[in-house]
């Protein structure tokens, strides 16, 4: 039996799965302009695969309208984004229903079930907040050094804490939680390394994530966070994500490589619709 494949054009990757239903193999490329059938082409090549080694192609995310229905005979299935994103991330973290969010270049919050995925929230801050924000602040745009660069920083050297706005914890939020996002520079001028600054943005990012993600996930009434994409690479974002989650005693799973979420979302869902 030949196997499955799926692509997902994000607006800063654009991510392949091949399942054969039992192994799945999972590459990124760049994105590219417009998805296109030269596109869809391009990017299977890269993994060494054509159109005629799978049985079918499942795509998701971007501009897909420009697409062929079939590919050297081979049907191209359009699956809507919200769908694939929930049935990914349900797939990664081994869930029946949860709030899933795709932190991609922005976040997409979605709620999904054994009914299928619906979206509830969201936000623009995302990967491709980060690595702005990192361009004029910390003068990189590589993902690896500002998350290297995070890692060795403190953000309480911008950031002001609950513990000093008032001088104790607040519900569930510990002293040592983030009260004010560079809050200190608002106040006065502050020397700080680019560590430091690249600490403190990793810590904003990923807290207005984590807690958009958590008060969804309460909102839909259910119990567990899934966060998935590629901002979950970086090492300094999950143990972001993992402190709001303790902070506000909440269940987030962050599954690994969740940058194939999406992907693997549209190939299940389609292959799950054929029965």
């Amino acid at each position: 039996m030949l196997p499955a494949a799926a692509v997902d054009f994000g607006a800063s990757n654009t991510d392949v799965v091949i399942h054969d239903g039992t192994v799945v193999r999972h590459w990124r490329l760049p994105s590219e302009g417009q998805p296109s059938d030269a596109r869809v082409r391009a990017v299977l090549a890269h993994g060494g695969v054509l159109p005629a080694d799978v049985a079918w192609i499942a795509v998701t995310g971007g501009n897909r309208t420009a697409l062929s229905a079939a590919l050297d005979g081979r049907t191209i299935h359009h699956v809507p984004e919200v769908q694939a994103i929930g049935r990914g991330g349900l797939a990664l973290a081994g869930l029946e229903r949860a709030v899933v969010a795709s932190a991609g270049s922005g976040t997409a919050v979605v709620a999904a079930g054994p009914g299928g995925a619906h979206h509830v929230s969201g936000t623009g801050v995302g990967g491709g907040t980060l690595v702005g924000l990192a361009r004029l602040l910390v003068g990189t745009v590589d993902p690896r050094e500002i998350d290297a660069l995070a890692v060795a920083g403190t953000d309480t050297t911008l950031n002001l804490t609950i513990g000093e706005i008032l001088g104790q914890a607040i519900g569930s939020l510990p002293p040592e939680t983030t009260a004010v996002n560079f809050g200190r520079v608002g106040r006065h001028e502050v020397l700080a390394s680019r560590e430091d600054t690249a600490a403190a943005l990793v810590n904003m990012v990923g807290q207005v994530i984590a807690v958009i993600a958590i008060n969804a996930a309460r909102a839909e009434h259910l119990t567990d966070t899934v966060i998935v994409g590629h901002l979950t690479d970086l090492p300094s974002i999950r143990r972001t994500f993992e402190l709001v989650g303790q902070y506000y005693h909440a269940a987030i799973h962050i599954p690994h490589d969740g940058g194939q979420a999406t992907a693997l979302g549209a190939l299940l869902t389609v292959r799950e619709s054929a029965g």
